[in-house]
C-alpha cells in the first residue's frame, strides 16, 4: 500500500518504521523534521505538510497527542483533507473521544473512508509490532486496511470494536482501568505495610485471592523491584487521557465520581513530578507522604 504516516512521536516513529518494514511505500510527516531520521534513513520519504503527506495515499495514519491535534492536522491551513485522494482511508490512532467521531471525522468523510483505531501496548509494544488495536468504523474499511494493521499489531488483539468512535472509547476505558489500578494497589500496599504486613508477604497473599490482577502481578514489578515508575508514559499524556474519560462520562450522563478522583491524583502527582514524570508515579506519591517505600528486598545471593 501507498501509506502516509504523520506523528513519529515514542509511538508513531517506531510504528512508522514497522509499516516501511512491512513492505509499504511510506511518507512521513512530523512537526519536528528531526524525528524523521530513522525511518527517512530505512527508505521512507518525507512530506512538508500533512496535505503533502496525503496526496496520492491509499492510507493515512495519524498517530497524534490528542484531539486538539488530530483537528490540526486534518482542517489547519495545509491541512491532510484537502490532500487525500477521494478513495482513500484515514485512520487516526490517537487516543481521543468520539465527540471527535461526530466531528471532526464527519468532516473527512467527506472525501475519504475513515476508522479510529487507538492503541494499547507501549513503546515496547509499538516497536516490536505487538500492540493492540482497537478500530471503531465501517467493517469493510477495516478489512481493507486489517494487512496494514498487522504490521503494526498482535494479530490475536487487532479487533473491530464496533462503529466510529467506538474504538476511541474502548482506548479511553482500557486506559481508565489502569490508571485505576496503579492508585488502588498504591492505596491497598501502602495500608498494608503501614499495618505491619511485610510488603512481599501482601502481594503475594492477594495474588492467590479474588483481588490478583494482571497489574499487581506483573506491572507493579518495576516500582517494587526496581524503583523504576516508568517515564516511557509520561504524566501528563496520563492526565489528559483521564481528563478525556472525565469529559465522556459527562457526555454519557454516568456520575463517575471514581473517574474524577483517579484523574485528581494523576494531576497532583503532575504538580508534583512534573509532566515527564512516568505514570506510575502516584505510587511515589503515596509513598513521599507516607514515608514508607514498597520495594520487595532484593535477592540473597
Amino acid at each position: 500500500m501507498r501509506v502516509g504516516f504523520i506523528g513519529l512521536g515514542h509511538m508513531g516513529a517506531p510504528m512508522s518504521s514497522n509499516v516501511l518494514a512491512a513492505g509499504h511505500d511510506l511518507v512521513v510527516h512530523d512537526v519536528r523534521p528531526d524525528a524523521a531520521a530513522g525511518v527517512l534513513a530505512a527508505g521512507a520519504s518525507w512530506a512538508g505538510s500533512p496535505r503533502e503527506a496525503g496526496m496520492d495515499r491509499d492510507v493515512v495514519i495519524t498517530m497524534l497527542p490528542g484531539p486538539n491535534q488530530v483537528e490540526e492536522v486534518l482542517l489547519g491551513p495545509h491541512g491532510l483533507l484537502v490532500g487525500l485522494p477521494a478513495d482513500a482511508i484515514w485512520i487516526d490512532m490517537s487516543t481521543s473521544v468520539p465527540a471527535v467521531a461526530d466531528r471532526v471525522l464527519t468532516i473527512a468523510e467527506s472525501r475519504a473512508a475513515v476508522l479510529d483505531a487507538p492503541v494499547a501496548g507501549a513503546v515496547t509494544g509499538a516497536r516490536d509490532g505487538t500492540l493492540q488495536i482497537f478500530v471503531g468504523g465501517a467493517s469493510e474499511d477495516y478489512r481493507r486496511v486489517r494487512p496494514l494493521l498487522e504490521a503494526m499489531g498482535d494479530p490475536e488483539r487487532i479487533l473491530h470494536v464496533g462503529p466510529r468512535g467506538a474504538g476511541y472509547t474502548v482506548k479511553l476505558m482500557l486506559n481508565l482501568l489502569w490508571f485505576a489500578y496503579v492508585s488502588l494497589t498504591a492505596e491497598a500496599l501502602t495500608i498494608g505495610v503501614r499495618a505491619g504486613v511485610d510488603v512481599a508477604t501482601l502481594r503475594r497473599s492477594l495474588l492467590t485471592s479474588a483481588a490478583a490482577s494482571h497489574f499487581l502481578e506483573h506491572d507493579v514489578l518495576s516500582v517494587l523491584e526496581r524503583g523504576d515508575f516508568d517515564d516511557s508514559f509520561p504524566l501528563a499524556l496520563a492526565c489528559k487521557d483521564l481528563g478525556l474519560a472525565v469529559d465522556l462520562a459527562r457526555q454519557t450522563g454516568v456520575p463517575a465520581e471514581l473517574t474524577a478522583m483517579v484523574e485528581q491524583i494523576y494531576r497532583r502527582a503532575r504538580a508534583q513530578y512534573g509532566d515527564h514524570g512516568g505514570q506510575l508515579l502516584p505510587m511515589k506519591l503515596l509513598e513521599d507522604l507516607t514515608a514508607t517505600p514498597l520495594r520487595l528486598p532484593e535477592p540473597q545471593e
